[in-house]
């Protein structure tokens, strides 16, 4: 798939000094829809290339003046050229010769007298790879970039003294990231569709022919095909995974790029506490139902306070996913049946007419040099894939810049967290 879905025409230059090998190659590949360009010794395949990189290079290794290993190793040298695949012809069929055209960065080795359709099938594989490789390279561009972006936003978030502006920022950059993001995750599922139909094709090629030929077994062990296969599908996967991740990030730029379009009224801060837990019932029941986390309520009688509750729901949301990942981390990292992961929830007013919410853990807790940027932008200590570092500083700013409250954290004595809501 493309950008303007056009027809990919490969660009093939044959590099023999032998004129009648050019013609019968070049009339083949034609027939067959590809674009053919022709050099009949090695200095002016090297000009060619530098004046138009081709798609893929079929040379011959027997030349005069500059020889096929000599033209392969100067376009590998250089960074521009480097990644073109070069298949050798020879009529060389000794395992000396093949090894050193591939150290001369040969992709493939053809003896000569040749057989077309071998070359064909050879040529399409190679395409195809080549195809695949390119698309990867240019996704992987694109999500740098987007993460390089992501990371100078850091920047102007933090120096913004209001939400709201921060959140017109974050929108923006949202919506501009979204649109290539679509592109990126939309050709990802073809990239993985390709790759599985090229990984079944050469499958299908093993089992059809189980007896290869020396030199396909000598290119089999040489590129550890079981090793490739699988680390192909593990590169598709990753950047899957970093698509996903940087949608994760987008999501949860809009929660408080939206902060300031709900309204304000009345709210009943038990109803919000148990609105969610409801919604985060199924969290707190982990390793497939083995282990429960227990929550441990006490409710004084507290009046209402006027605020938006929907956002003051996303704070209490975020603080108490943040306790639930630091139970899973302890529970992770200590073996001990007599540990008991609990929530403790106090609910009650001060004395200056605040309501008090105190949420604390019995959980991995949170490092002393940590502790000071708890609240910062894309700060998490989490491990990969479990958080983007913007759940307690989305709930910072809903509490203290629209409920003008306070948000503070305490390490307890005996392990875990405390977060404390004081709000007017």
């Amino acid at each position: 798939m493309y950008a303007e879905d056009q027809v990919f025409v490969a660009d093939i230059l044959i590099v023999d000094d032998k004129l009648e090998n050019i013609r019968f190659l070049s009339d083949f590949l034609s027939k067959h829809n590809y674009q053919v360009r022709k050099a009949i010794n090695g200095q002016a395949a090297l000009t060619s290339v530098k004046s138009l990189p081709p798609d893929l290079i079929i040379l011959d290794i027997n030349m005069p003046g500059m020889g096929g290993y000599e033209v392969c190793q100067r376009l590998k040298n250089d960074p521009e050229t480097s990644i073109i695949p070069v298949i050798f012809l020879s009529a060389g069929n000794e395992v000396k010769d093949k090894i050193l055209a591939f150290e001369a960065g040969g992709i493939d080795y053809i003896t000569k007298p040749f057989n077309l359709e071998e070359i064909l099938v050879r040529v399409q594989t190679q395409l195809k790879v080549q195809q695949l490789q390119k698309n990867l390279r240019d996704r992987n561009q694109e999500i740098q970039t987007m993460l390089l972006e992501l990371q100078k936003t850091e920047a102007a978030l933090i120096q913004k003294e209001k939400l709201v502006n921060a959140s017109q920022i974050t929108a923006g950059i949202s919506h501009e990231i979204n649109n290539p993001l679509s592109f990126i995750v939309g050709n990802l599922k073809p990239a993985s569709e390709y790759s599985e139909n090229l990984i079944t094709l050469v499958a299908l090629y093993q089992k059809a022919f189980p007896d290869a030929t020396p030199e396909i077994k000598n290119f089999i062990e040489y590129i550890e095909l079981d090793f490739l296969v699988t680390d192909f599908r593990r590169v598709i996967n990753s950047l899957h995974t970093g698509a996903e991740r940087i949608r994760s990030v987008i999501n949860a730029m809009h929660i408080f790029s939206r902060l300031d379009e709900s309204g304000i009224k009345p709210i009943n801060i038990q109803e919000s506490m148990e609105s969610v837990l409801i919604i985060l019932r199924h969290q707190l029941v982990l390793d497939d139902g083995a282990v429960k986390i227990s929550v441990v309520k006490n409710y004084q009688d507290t009046p209402k306070l006027i605020g938006q509750g929907n956002l003051l729901n996303q704070a209490l949301l975020n603080i108490f996913q943040n306790a639930i990942q630091a139970l899973e981390s302890k529970i992770s990292s200590v073996i001990d049946s007599s540990f008991h992961p609990t929530i403790w929830i106090n609910l009650s007013t001060t004395e200056q007419q605040q309501i008090r919410i105190s949420i604390k853990d019995n959980g991995i807790g949170i490092s002393p040099e940590n502790v000071s940027h708890l609240f910062e932008p894309f700060f998490t200590t989490k491990s990969p894939g479990k958080g983007v570092g913007l759940g307690l500083f989305t709930s910072y700013q809903i509490i203290t810049e629209f409920h003008k409250g306070t948000l503070t954290h305490h390490a307890c004595p005996e392990g875990g967290s405390e977060f404390i809501i004081e709000i007017p």
